[in-house]
């Protein structure tokens, strides 16, 4: 039994639990962290934002070298080594979480291995994988447990035909086909990666369009570029049935129109969502009140028991890695007395790292009109982008939506080259209650791929330079 008294204690290593431990510490706290898994790192190092960026890392290497003569560059005979994609896959995963470790030991965070769960109050016990169990005391609770793939009743995985997210990372080859449930972030991305390894892909998706939480636009422009990539989508499509043959997966369901659809492919990837984790950790008798999965707490991510929070994954705001790490910093600063200020979900940026990319912060068009504002909309496409030309990435626009009665701007929405890092100046224009005459007055390097910005902002008053 640890006989130390701990101020905070989080449980989960992701990068809402690393991130809150690592500022706790910052601030004089004594922080222990409990981590269930061999490695550190949660979901997102492990089996999400980092294994997946590298593949589409792979496959857009892939996919220009193919295209290396349209810029005079003469290259033969290029192959993909799939077996060599998964092997820097693998080195980029384990580089991070050894990063993760050295924080813990630089920031002198002890590490606790094993499941942890609340032994109220003030105690989480921890029992490792041979079964030993052994008590923390401590202050405060994190709860960072993130989340796991959420099962489909009728379309379970098993790994081999029908997979989930976590599976598809660790494939041995690329299958001749695939077929991809669901058409947020995660289905779009795999099917990018997938179509570009050679794979013939098709997505499905329930609602109207991909990406279906995005600008209606930015949709509509991703459909028409995985079309122009051969890449096949069916949307309003609902699947009913599953069943496999000895080397296919078929899958029958019906469209928007009635139509019967059915489709057989090597390969189903079902990627329709994921759920908190909460199992094994105690909830039962405590205040903590658990809704629809979800531990659900108030605005400074407090639970309902006295010094339990709860962060990420769990709790329900968006499934984003950087979001969780921002809950974990305010959840520090308020343990460690210091002033806190609510997170602003309008202001939380979402990204898909696809083919083209497409990211977004603040409200569409149609939410503000929702809202009652008096909208007024600035565009600039990426193929009146000087640089855009250059690195011969001209699909793809900026959208600024902003209101008429104070020019404030209301949202950004970008698809095109580099468009989840240019999201972060928009955000940062929200952030300052940013008008749109003030970000297009804004003087940006030429020729770069952000001018695109400024002058989407310049177009919501009829003043862009370039289009």
């Amino acid at each position: 039994m640890a006989t130390e008294q701990f101020d905070v204690t989080v449980i989960g290593s992701g990068p809402g639990g690393y991130v809150a431990a690592i500022r706790g510490a910052q601030l004089g706290l004594k922080v222990a962290l409990v981590e269930k898994d061999k490695r550190l790192g949660g979901t997102c190092t492990l089996r999400g934002c980092i294994p997946t960026k590298q593949l589409l890392m792979s496959a857009h290497i892939y996919e220009q070298m193919q295209h290396a003569a349209d810029f005079g560059v003469r290259a033969s005979d290029i192959q993909l080594a799939f077996a060599d994609v998964q092997k820097r896959k693998e080195r980029v995963v384990t580089k991070n979480s050894k990063g993760i470790e050295f924080l813990m030991k630089k920031n002198k965070i002890t590490v606790f291995k094993g499941a942890g769960k609340l032994a109220l109050p003030g105690k989480v016990t921890v029992t490792s994988e041979d079964g030993k169990t052994e008590t923390i005391n401590t202050k405060n609770i994190v709860i960072a447990t993130g989340s796991v793939v959420r099962p489909i009743k009728g379309f379970e995985t098993d790994g081999v035909r029908v997979v989930n997210s976590d599976h598809i990372l660790e494939l041995k080859d690329v299958p001749k086909s695939l077929v991809v449930m669901g058409a947020g972030a995660v289905g779009v991305e795999f099917a990018s990666v997938y179509a570009r390894f050679g794979a013939d892909t098709t997505i499905v998706e329930l609602l109207p369009h991909l990406l279906p939480l995005e600008d209606e636009e930015i949709s509509a422009e991703l459909e028409k570029s995985f079309r122009k990539r051969g890449i096949k989508f069916s949307v309003g499509t609902r699947l009913e049935k599953m069943e496999q043959t000895d080397n296919s997966v078929i899958v029958t369901g019906k469209n928007a129109k009635g139509e019967d659809v059915r489709l057989e492919a090597e390969m189903l990837l079902v990627a329709v969502g994921r759920m908190a984790y909460l199992e094994g950790l105690g909830l039962e008798g405590t205040k903590i009140k658990v809704e629809r999965g979800t531990v659900q707490v108030d605005e400074y991510c407090r639970t309902g028991e006295p010094n339990v929070y709860a962060i990420g994954d769990v709790i329900p705001t968006p499934l984003l890695a950087h979001l969780a790490s921002k809950e974990g910093i305010l959840v520090m600063e308020q343990i460690a007395g210091q002033h806190a200020q609510p997170i602003n979900l309008r202001h939380v940026p979402s990204c898909t790292y696809c083919d083209p990319e497409v990211a977004s912060v603040g409200l569409t068009e149609a939410a503000a009109k929702k809202e009652g504002y008096d909208v007024r909309v600035g565009k600039f496409p990426f193929s009146a982008s000087g640089k855009a030309r250059i690195l011969g990435e001209e699909e793809g626009f900026v959208k600024v939506v902003s209101e008429a009665k104070y020019d404030e701007l209301l949202g950004v929405h970008i698809i095109g080259p580099h468009a989840t890092e240019l999201i972060a100046e928009a955000g940062v224009a929200l952030q300052l209650e940013s008008t749109a005459e003030e970000l297009g007055r804004t003087i940006f390097a030429h020729p770069t791929i952000s001018e695109a910005v400024m002058e989407a902002a310049e177009g919501v008053h009829g003043q862009t330079i370039h289009f």
